[in-house]
């Protein structure tokens, strides 16, 4: 099975900036759409940005003009960079694909997730 292997995570101060990594580790599956997610505690997990194999990118109204998405299909690894964190970005990311290999079928895995928290 596909797997995904996240880092880049860790504590930063309002208004710095992390990078976040997220690696698929099966070269034999087509990785389509991928995206990164967060959840915070007693809430569901949401949509933060996403990216299909052509580039084309979505954001989250909240992180418009300070997140951006990027990936390089030559290594299977899709990158965030976080620009202007604030508080309110603290929570769990999760790095999330949709793969595909004929005769197997779809796949939807899931990163281990990883801990952004900013401080004020």
């Amino acid at each position: 099975q596909v797997q995904l292997v996240e880092s880049g995570g860790g504590l930063v101060q309002a208004g710095g900036s992390l990078r976040l990594s997220c690696t698929a580790s099966r070269t034999d599956f087509q990785i389509n759409t991928m995206a990164w997610y967060r959840q915070t505690p007693g809430n569901q997990r949401e949509l933060v940005a996403e990216i299909n194999r052509l580039g084309n990118r979505d954001y989250a109204d909240s992180v418009k003009e300070r997140f951006s998405i990027s990936r390089d299909n030559a290594k299977n690894t899709m990158y965030l960079q976080m620009n202007n964190l604030k508080p309110e970005d603290t929570a769990v990311y999760y790095c999330h694909a949709e793969a595909f290999k004929r005769y197997f079928g779809d796949l939807k895995v899931w990163g281990q997730g990883t801990l952004v928290t900013v401080s004020s």
